[in-house]
């Protein structure tokens, strides 16, 4: 019902948050900058990433293990809770603008140029599965082998088998997707440019305009349970 600021220490952009608690959460941005708390948002820390790259998305798969992406198509890989981060070679130089695991081993990322790339040994190798498509923005897995990608011009793409093929689902929009998110298997919202927000019930096939009442970019959309979400974007 109420909102607190709490000081970052930094003053420089942050583009993703990911909490593997209550208590303990990480934040990624520009200039290389990643932080950690520990006491769920009260105090933050700065952790040396070892780049001045932009992080754009951050995930983790357990309470150790943990992904950064961004610009210049770097991903970094932490072992020990953020302590230390790896570089690992996405041999990409896009800039790499979501990710997504669907396991320990397994996970995906997304961004500029239609890139995806998909790893199956927690990191250490990336596969190209590049789509050919224009920038992707976001992208979800509703199991370990389905998965859909948004982006650019209304892109929306799904996969049935890890990536290895991707469906158009593309056309019920020629604004921008930014953030996908699904409640169940085939129930899922995006949302994106003018205050877009849109709904499938069968798994991507269709997609139906809701009415968001705002004209105002959209950037993230997350449900806590099959009725109950929020979205946040541009004043």
């Amino acid at each position: 019902s109420t909102w607190s600021g709490v000081p970052s220490g930094t003053t420089n952009h942050l583009w993703s948050v990911t909490f593997i608690h209550s208590d303990t959460g990480y934040a990624a941005g520009d200039e290389g900058t990643i932080l950690k708390t520990i006491n769920g948002g009260t105090t933050w820390v700065p952790l040396s990433s070892g780049t001045t790259n932009s992080l754009i998305a951050i995930c983790f798969t357990d309470a150790n293990t943990g992904y950064v992406a961004g610009l210049s198509g770097i991903i970094l890989k932490t072992s020990n809770g953020g302590t230390t981060w790896i570089a690992q070679q996405s041999g990409t130089i896009n800039f790499l603008l979501a990710i997504f695991f669907t396991s320990q081993e397994t996970g995906y990322v997304a961004g500029e140029g239609g890139t995806i790339l998909k790893t199956t040994d927690g990191g250490a190798t990336w596969e190209n599965l590049s789509s050919g498509y224009n920038d992707f923005y976001s992208l979800y897995f509703t199991d370990a082998s389905t998965g859909y990608v948004v982006g650019e011009d209304g892109i929306i793409l799904k996969t049935l088998n890890g990536g290895n093929n991707w469906l158009d689902y593309s056309g019920v929009t020629i604004n921008w997707l930014t953030s996908i998110r699904f409640t169940t298997p085939d129930t899922g919202y995006v949302t994106g440019g003018y205050g877009s927000i849109y709904k499938t019930v069968n798994g991507g096939v269709n997609w139906t305009a809701l009415s968001s009442g705002v004209r105002n970019d959209l950037s993230s959309v997350y449900f806590t349970g099959k009725n109950t979400g929020w979205v946040v974007g541009f004043c």
